[in-house]
Formats: C-alpha cells, structure tokens, sequence
C-alpha cells in the first residue's frame, strides 16, 4: 500500500505540473496579465493556418553570387598578368570557374604559378580556387570549400538584412528563420496581403555611385548602358564604381522645399563622406548616376563638392521615397531573394479553422467517450480519465516547447484521442482474458499490465518511427501533426501503464482477492473463446487483396492522383467576388496573358478557385502571377477579396515529391528493421508487405474519390502506416507468445487462435480511432479532408489486412522458413540457460 501511496503521490505531481503548464492557454487576458511574465508566455502560439498571416519561402541566387566571384577572380588575375606584363586573350566564364587564353607559351607556368599565389591570399590562407593548366589555358575553379563558405555568408547577411527590413516596417512578431542551405522562411501573423512587403524582400536594394561616360573616352575604360528607372532613356557610364552604397549610414524621407517633391535625404560614414568629397570636388559639372539593382534612378550634374550627406530625387511618390530610403537604412542583400512558395490564409478562415478544429475534436472525443464507458462501464471511465489527462499533458508539453499548433497539429490530437485508447483496450482484455481463467483481481491487473506493457511498447514505438520521418521530411503544418503525435503517443504510455494502473488498483484495494469481472460484447467474447477459423480463407483473402491492389496501381496511373499545389507547383488563389461571372473572369485573365488559367466555382456566393501552372525557368516568376492575378480580379471587382493563396515555385515542388518518396521509403526501412530485431525476420517482412498493400489501396482510393493529394495527404500516408503496423504488432506478439508457449502445435491452428484471441482488441481500437476521426471526415470540410477521409478509408483496409492479410503471409513464409530447417523464433535468453544446462 506504500508503494500506491509513494506513486500517486509522484503521478499527482507530474500530472499537476503538465496541467499547470498547459494551464495560460485557458486563461483570459486580465486573469493571464496577473501572472509572472515567463509563466505568462509559456503557451501554444498558433499558426497561420489557424490565426490567418502570410508565409514566404525566399530563395538566395547563389549562382548569382558564384558570378559575381568569378568576375572578382578574373579582375584580380587579370591585374596581376598585366602587372607581370603577361599577354592574355579574352576571358571565358563558365559555371565552375573561368578559363583564360595565355598569349605567350613561355610564361604559362608563370601565370598559374601568380594564380595559385592569388588563390590563398585570404586572411587565413584558406585557398579560394584550384588552377589547373588545359592546352595553354589557366582554368580557375572555385574550390568546394570556398564555394559552401562563401554561400553560408551570403545566406547569412541576407537573412540579417531581411530582418533588419521587417524591423523597419513595424511588423508585427514576424518569424524569420532559415530553411535548407538556400532558404529564407518569414511568417507574418495577421498579415493578409503580402505583396509590398514580397515586394521589399524581393529587391536586392544594390546602390552604387557611377560617373556618366566621357565622350572623349579612354578604349581601355570599360562602360555600361543601363535603362532609367523613372525615364525611358538609357544611359552609358562607367563600369567602374564611383563610390558603394555600403557607406551609408542613413536614409531618410523627406520633401524638397522648392519643388515639394518627395526625396530620400542620405548621410555617409566618415570613410564615404571623403570619398564622396574627394571625388565630387575633382569632377564638378559632369552627371553622377546613382544605380539601384541595375537602373538609374537620377544622373545629376554635379555643381560643387559634396561631403557627408546628400539628395536623391527621381520623380518619387511618397511611399516609393519612403520605401528607398527603408532599404538604404537596412542595407542592401548580398544576393538575390526569390519567393518560391506563398501561402497566404485571411483571418476569418483562420478562425473557422479553429472553430471547426474545436466542434469536431469534441464531438469526436465524446464518441470515444460513450463508447469506452458504454463497452467497460466503470473499468471504462477509469480509461476515459486516463484519456482526459493525455490531452492535458499533450497541451502542457507543447506549451513548454513553445510550439506552434497547426490545423494539421488538431488533426494530430484528434488522431491521438482514437489511438490513445488502443493501449487501455489492449490492457483491458489482457486483464479480462487473465479474469477468465479465474485468476483473482490483483493478479489479473498484474498479469494483464505485464503482458500488455511489451506489446503496447512495441506497436507505439514502430508509430514513432513513421511519425520521427514525418517531421524530418515534413514542412511548416505537416510537421506540426508530427509534434503532436509524437508527444500524444509519449505522454499515452505514461497514462496508460502508470496512471490508469494506479486508479485500477485504488479501485480493487480491499477486494483483491476476488474475481475482476469487466464488460464487453458477448458476442466478440464468445467468437474469441470458441476460435474462428480465419486462415481457412488465406488463399481467397491474399487473392482479392492483390486484385484490388493491382486496381489501385491501375487508378494511379490512370485517371492518376489529383495533385496539390504542393506538388505540380504553381498557384491556387480564392477568390471572393460578389457578382462577377466565369465568362468574365477567365476573359479578363486572358486580357492580362493568364490564359492558363483554369476557375472553378467554389459555392454559390461568389466564391472562386482559381488555379495557375508554375513558371518554369525564371526565377520568382511565379511568385509574379499572384500579383498579376489579384490585379486581374480586382480590375473587375475593386471590392475582391482573396482568403487564401497558396503558391508553390518548380523546385520547391520538386524538393516535396522528393522527400515523400523518401520518407515512405525510409519509414518502411525502420519498421521492416525494427520488427526484425524485436521478432524475426519473417514477421518483420509479413508487416512490411501488408503495411505496403494497404498503401496501394490507400492511393487507390485517392484516385477513385478524387480527394487532392498534398502535404496533409502524406500526413495521412506515414500516420496510417504507424497505425497499421501497430496492429500487426499486437496479432504478431500473441502469435509469438503461443509459439513459445506450445511450439509443437500445428501453424494454422496456433495462427487462428492468435487471431481470435486479439480480435476483440482489433476491432474495439478501430471503432474508437474511427469515431474520433469521424466527425472531422464529415464535417471537416476541404482544409481538412485529404488526411480525414483517407484515415477513415485506411482504418478499415488496415483492420481488415491484420486480419485476412498479414497473418496468410506469416505462415508461408514460415513454412519456407520451416524447410529451410529455420526456428520460427530466436531462442531467449532464458531457454539458452536451460539447453546450456544439459550440456555434460
């Protein structure tokens, strides 16, 4: 009794601590504002999915960046030859590197031997190019190590210029992170068009300070032609850069007090202030051009020295000046920043989200509620309680971590509701089994927790295993359904084997000598008792599960799978225009060169899909056509407006496939390697096939209902591959333990009892996982329906595969295994003592 004391105290407190944690999250704002700070943030932030905001994917143009470090090179190298007075020809870039033709035979070994010099003249002697020797050519190219360094930097300085930027916007909490080697990710809560602040991160913001060409010009002073940005002229200056925008220090909005026009008033750092004199002072009457990202924005003439401060006019409206002057103060990126994938959600779907998030998880959790107190009565609600404080500690750790709660990370608890149970089930009928064979109560909840413990363990940690790959491989909202699985299958074991354990023997305390009786369905108990003869039906069963299988793979290739934005690319953008037509719409869009374009009405209240091909080749072109679109619509209805944007570039589809196909693939790698380790080689493969015929069948029915496949559908694949097994685990686990306990009994028999005795399980952990999940299926509506409505398709075909399927697998290839003169299982520990024993 000590010992029950001892835990309920040590529960108590870990439960008191994970309510207290999730506890803020329920508070009102002048209850939370009384608490301490730290305590105060420590709560679930929600996504942009759920609170509405905007979310840019920004890519850098590294090769963009190699460029303009090959140019450096051949400036360089070119200097040091002529300072040598070393004949060359014309310079050739490649993409690695550049190439360039030595005039003088003689002296190639003395251009390579200046080139290697050049190479390692870096402040740590780390060398920037490998020069190699090609049929009188030098071939310079940029060493791996220098290329990756040079990279990092780069991502680096733009990821502080693009938060500098949002600074100076006022932005409210942006998120700014880095993704991948390339990638740039900003969340922007609340914000519902991002276009000025796309089209602020967008611009490179490179000034620099050029003299206009002299017409008595020098041949050997290289010059340019670059366009106006405000005049439809071009201009020819010198290549060469007068002085770099690096060196101010400030910018400023302001209005020229004779012509009252907008200007943007700069002032430079000590270095630029005697450049900029300098160099004024002894060109005074010849035009300055000052250059943004490749365009004259003004060319005046200089009339008298200019030290640290200066004008810049160019026919600006105010928020243009204004805008030039917030990328002058923040600073210029050191590479180009392209959006590759836009995801934009208004606030009044966010909040319809949350609301329909909240109905059905609830409505769901109530199902499985009635269900477990009307199928165990009171051993039933000892199972819901266990339930209700799951859900408490899930919502506590996900505040510790500070975590964000996606629409799919609701999807993620509601699925936690339905397989939580399964655990309580399975101990349920250990102890019910335990009861019947006349066992007194504190011996059956012994044995029954004990024998359940390993097979609970096993079947959460291979869900573990799909769920961890889900996060690796998964982006932005999926990742959150991984966060909440995970957690929800961590903190249900605690409740299951701990808490609802102790509430079990508090409940027993003074009668633990007599029977345990708990309820169920007499029919399931009667079929369980008296056997089914399920492998009678093998052949038949394997037979039509490879047809439909087949029939699947037939679906996918033809009509195929309704691809998502998330992995054809491109743009899908609702639209919300009272009183404009398709005829009209489309014909507008063709008027601005969105022919492409294919509409769908999406309800009768105005209410469009409109959906976009990605721009394939041209950096951010896609990212253009959402701009170009709402132009389109609002030149039709200024009043349009767009609830949700979803715009994904080429690559970043191509990088989506990719890693689904590799998590499918890696997921079933560690299932197949774990389940070899905890059973046998033949067991691991049973699973691995069936879990691999239940996919077919899922995707089949993907194609047959048209549901879209996306993100959430992956979700939905590597969750029902978790769930699947975990089913398989626990007929495996019963069919181990009657070989060891009888290994001379027949296959086919010991099979067939394995089944029935674990079919009650089977089916009760269905229903409840099925009726957490179905509400949302119904009810949950499109944001939700590509991983509701799969994981309801997926429940049935994988209870019935654990059934009809994995076990006709397991016994021919443990017949194979058999006549190969193979054990079906490893020997344990324990039965390697005895033989050991018996040796003389």
């Amino acid at each position: 009794m000590k010992s029950l004391h001892t835990r309920a105290v040590v529960y108590g407190l870990v439960i008191v601590l994970g309510l207290l944690s999730a506890l803020p999250n329920l508070l009102s704002p002048t209850m939370s504002g009384k608490l301490p700070d730290w305590y105060q943030q420590n709560t679930v932030s929600l996504g942009l999915d759920l609170q509405g905001g905007s979310h840019l994917l920004l890519e850098a143009d590294i090769q963009e960046l190699f460029a303009s470090e090959h140019e450096a090179m051949a400036g360089e190298l070119t200097n040091s030859l002529r300072e040598a007075d070393i004949r060359y020809g014309r310079i050739q870039m490649t993409d690695r590197g550049i190439e360039l033709p030595v005039r003088q035979p003689e002296r190639v070994s003395e251009a390579a031997s200046l080139a290697r010099k050049l190479a390692t003249d870096t402040p740590d002697g780390t060398r920037r190019f490998d020069v190699d020797i090609n049929g009188g050519r030098l071939v310079l190219t940029l060493t791996e190590s220098w290329r990756a360094g040079i990279s990092r930097d780069a991502v680096e300085r733009s990821l502080e210029v693009v938060r500098r930027r949002l600074d100076e916007t006022g932005l409210v909490e942006p998120s700014i992170t880095r993704q991948g080697s390339d990638g740039i990710l900003v969340q922007m809560p609340g914000v519902a068009d991002p276009s000025e602040i796309r089209e602020l991160l967008g611009t490179t913001a490179k000034m620099t300070f050029h003299w206009a060409a002299r017409a008595t010009a020098e041949e050997d002073i290289a010059t340019i032609i670059l366009p106006g940005a405000y005049e439809d002229r071009d201009y020819k200056l010198e290549e060469r850069v007068a002085i770099a925008g690096e060196h101010i220090r400030d910018a400023r909005m302001a209005f020229n007090p004779d012509t009252n026009e907008p200007v943007v008033n700069f002032k430079l750092d000590d270095k630029g202030a005697r450049l900029f004199g300098d160099m004024t002072r002894n060109n005074i009457g010849r035009p300055l051009a000052i250059v943004l990202d490749g365009e004259v924005i003004t060319a005046p003439v200089i009339r008298s020295a200019i030290g640290a401060s200066g004008e810049i006019s160019g026919g600006f409206t105010t928020t243009e000046a204004s805008n030039l002057a917030l990328l002058l103060r923040a600073g210029a990126l050191p590479v180009p920043l392209y959006v590759v994938e836009e995801r934009t959600v208004g606030p009044d779907l966010g909040s319809d989200a949350i609301a329909m998030g909240l109905t059905t998880g609830l409505l769901g959790a109530a199902m499985v509620i009635a269900f477990m107190i009307g199928l165990y009565g009171r051993w039933g609600l000892i199972a819901c309680v266990g339930l209700t404080v799951n859900i408490g500690l899930v919502f506590g750790i996900l505040s510790l971590l500070g975590a964000t709660l996606t629409l799919p990370g609701i999807a993620g608890i509601i699925l936690t509701i339905g397989m939580a149970v399964d655990a309580n089930i399975l101990i349920n009928e250990r102890i019910r089994e335990e009861s019947r064979q006349g066992k007194p109560a504190w011996m059956a909840l012994r044995e029954g927790f004990g024998k359940a413990y390993r097979t609970i363990l096993d079947s959460n940690f291979t869900t573990l295993i799909a769920v961890s790959l889900l996060f690796l491989f998964g982006s932005g909202p999926v990742r959150g359904f991984a966060v909440t699985i995970g957690i929800g299958l961590v903190t249900s074991l605690f409740t299951a084997i701990a808490v609802t354990r102790l509430i079990m023997e508090w409940r027993i305390r003074g009668r633990a000598r007599e029977p345990l009786v708990i309820s169920g369905i007499a029919l399931l108990d009667r079929l369980s008792e008296r056997g089914v003869n399920f492998m009678r039906g093998r052949v038949i069963g394997l037979m039509v599960s490879a047809v439909f299988s087949i029939a699947a793979i037939a679906l996918f290739v033809q009509p195929g799978l309704k691809y998502g934005v998330d992995f054809t690319g491109g743009t899908v953008v609702e639209v919300q225009a009272q009183g404009v037509t398709v005829d009209k719409l489309r014909t507008t869009l063709q008027a601005k060169d969105l022919e492409d374009a294919a509409i769908q009405e999406a309800g009768a209240d105005g209410r469009f899909l409109i959906r976009l091909p990605a721009e394939q080749g041209v950096p951010g072109a896609t990212a253009e056509q959402v701009a170009l679109l709402k132009t389109a619509v609002t030149s039709v209805e200024p009043t349009a407006e767009f609830p949700k944007v979803d715009m994904v570039g080429p690559k970043v589809s191509g990088g989506f496939s990719d890693a689904t196909i590799l998590a499918i693939l890696l997921a079933g790698v560690g299932m197949l390697a774990y389940l070899w380790f905890r059973f046998e080689s033949h067991f691991a493969w049973a699973a691995t096939l069936t879990i691999a015929l239940d996919l077919t069948k899922t995707i089949g029915f993907f194609a047959l209902a048209g549901v879209e496949f996306n993100l959430t559908a992956v979700a939905a694949l590597l969750a029902l591959m978790g769930y699947s097994v975990n089913d398989k685990v626990v007929v495996f686990d019963r069919i181990r333990e009657n070989i060891r306990k009888t290994p001379d009994r027949p296959m086919l028999e010991l099979l067939n009892d394995s089944i029935s005795s674990t079919l009650t399980r089977t089916v009760f952990t269905s229903v409840t996982t099925f009726l957490a999940l179905l509400p949302m299926g119904i009810a949950g509506g499109a944001a939700v329906a590509s991983f509701a409505l799969p994981m309801l398709f997926g429940i049935v075909i994988g209870t019935s595969s654990s059934v009809f399927i994995a076990s006709p697998i397991l016994y021919y290839l443990g017949q194979r295994r058999s006549r190969k003169g193979l054990a079906q299982l490893r020997p344990t520990a324990e039965e390697i003592r005895k033989e050991l024993e018996l040796i003389p």
